[in-house]
């Protein structure tokens, strides 16, 4: 199986900046993209960033400017360095990785367990 384990996360006052990092392991194929999503108390859960495997990258209008996404190809890492910290930006923040575990599977999302971020005003 595919695990994924995320660190960073943590309390910041607005203005501040925060690293996240997830790295995938186990039995995995090939990753075709990575990515952090977030989810506030009563919001959707969006999309924040996303990298493909070609070196594409997304990211929500709300974050363009202060966050940037990144891989480690060699350590199946994503990192998602966040600035400028917005008391809005106060989320669970899950990492997702779309990968092929074997090559005669098609390809699965797996999920981190989530870390908290809180940014005060």
């Amino acid at each position: 199986q595919v695990q994924l384990v995320e660190s960073g996360g943590g309390l910041v006052q607005a203005g501040g900046s925060l690293r996240l990092s997830c790295a995938a392991s186990g039995s995995i194929f090939s990753i075709n993209a990575m990515g952090w999503f977030r989810q506030a108390p009563g919001k959707q859960r969006e999309l924040v960033a996303a990298i493909i495997s070609g070196g594409s990258t997304n990211y929500a209008d709300s974050v363009k400017g202060r966050f940037t996404i990144s891989r480690d190809n060699a350590k199946n890492t994503v990192v998602l360095q966040m600035n400028s910290l917005k008391p809005e930006d106060t989320a669970v923040y899950y990492c997702n990785v779309r990968a092929v575990p074997a090559i005669t599977l098609g390809s699965k999302d797996y999920w981190g367990q989530g870390t908290q971020v809180t940014v005060s005003s």
